[in-house]
């Protein structure tokens, strides 16, 4: 990955300029968003171009002679460019456009569930993954006859990498596992996790939607077959993802859909396949995400990421110390490495209710399971409160957080 750092000092409040919707009042109090893990706010240079694109560029691509369409094609090409040079893949035929990392973790099973594996086979998938790197294994074992592994997390919320040669036989064909859990903070040593994988043989890939955000990724260093991400956790407009893979087996691993744009020639006796990356790229692409992605990139690199990687961690570390500091606090994932995400629970007290108090307050938290049960089910629990620090946050929000959660245990427990 390309991580420049260009910056000429952090400075957060200049950065929270850049994205109005952080001037908000929620019930009457300045906004404090803390719920980055679900979705982030969009700056101003990404707004803009989006709309300039809407007002002005707005054209198919890969269709059309006029120059609207030519230009917006240039742009969405040079859009996959800027994907390929920040991830640090080696040809912009291994990036597929889709609309999330939903969509790309779907691809991904179901041309591997065609391509590679067969009846008896098993996938190994970890413990502390996104129900979207879980669910469409399922959907490939019911359909294939296929056994999933799982590899356990510690209390600590430490991946059991350990286990790894014990899960994996003969039959281990796919590793999924997480770059950074979006519970626990949680980056694993994926290096070592893949180094192992590729020793057997067996395909890796990787959920990197918290772990993008949170210091990138070079998918070469790392090693990974796949790797995926959605751009609306990146500061990038919605419905914008990414999958990588290298390009020998997206060659040889067959289409997932059918339509326009992903075919050489049709007839009815035959169709033949246009060549990557659009052999993936079905139908009408949302190019307008895809140019809103490399202008968030853009911003990232402008700001520095290693700037931006600091920032966050300081973040985590006072505001894990001020949350610690309340009584009955039991926060989820404490490995030294994790990224700034703090799930928590306070004993006595419901996360829903505590989450509606601090929206009370204009705090904006996530509640609930976080699309991952078997982190829940881990640490015996139905829900957690779950706090997660952006680029834009700063350390009189984390206070506001704290004196919220303070101000929830008093009313909750009178």
């Amino acid at each position: 990955m390309n991580q420049q750092d260009c910056s000429m000092g952090y400075d957060v409040q200049k950065i929270r300029d850049d994205f109005p919707i952080l001037a908000s009042r929620v019930h009457g109090n300045p906004l404090v968003y803390l719920d980055n893990g679900a979705t982030a706010q969009k700056p101003l240079a990404v707004i803009e171009h989006i709309n300039r694109m809407h007002r002005e560029l707005n054209a198919n691509i890969h269709r059309g002679v006029h120059f609207m369409s030519e230009q917006a094609t240039v742009m969405y090409e040079a859009a996959r460019e800027c994907v390929r040079e920040f991830i640090g893949a080696r040809s912009t035929d291994e990036i597929i456009f889709n609309s999330g990392a939903t969509a790309g973790l779907n691809t991904v099973a179901s041309i591997l569930a065609e391509g590679v594996l067969r009846k008896g086979d098993n996938i190994i998938v970890s413990e502390m993954e996104h129900h979207s790197n879980i669910v469409p294994w399922q959907l490939v074992r019911d359909r294939k006859g296929v056994e999933i592994k799982v590899l356990p997390l510690s209390d600590d919320g430490r991946l059991m990498t350990e286990r790894l040669p014990e899960l994996i036989d003969g039959r281990t064909r796919i590793l999924a596992v997480t770059q950074a859990s979006n519970v626990l903070g949680t980056r694993p040593d994926l290096k070592a996790v893949i180094a192992e994988a590729k020793r057997h043989g067996v395909l890796t890939v990787v959920d990197g939607c918290q772990g993008i955000v949170h210091g990138g990724v070079d998918v070469v260093d790392l090693g990974c077959d796949f790797y995926l991400f959605s751009g609306h956790k990146l500061y990038a407009p919605t419905g914008i993802g990414v999958l990588y893979g290298r390009r020998e087996l997206l060659e040889k691993l067959p289409p997932y859909m059918g339509g326009g744009d992903m075919v050489a020639s049709v007839s009815f006796e035959r169709t033949t396949y246009a060549e990557l990356p659009l052999k993936y790229e079905a139908g009408t692409a949302n190019y307008i995400g895809a140019i809103g992605m490399a202008e968030a990139i853009k911003y990232l690199l402008k700001l520095g990421i290693n700037d931006i990687v600091r920032h966050e961690t300081e973040l985590l570390k006072y505001a894990t110390g001020l949350l610690k500091s309340v009584d009955g606090m039991r926060i989820y994932g404490s490995t030294p490495d994790k990224c700034s995400i703090i799930s928590f629970s306070v004993d006595g007290l419901h996360p829903t209710d505590t989450g509606m108090i601090l929206d009370k307050l204009g705090i904006a938290v996530r509640t609930g399971t976080h699309c991952a049960e078997p982190v829940m089910r881990h640490y015996g629990v139905d829900s957690m409160c779950r706090a997660s620090f952006a680029l834009y946050n700063t350390k009189e929000e984390a206070d506001a957080l704290y004196e919220g959660v303070k101000k929830a245990v008093n009313m909750l427990r009178r």
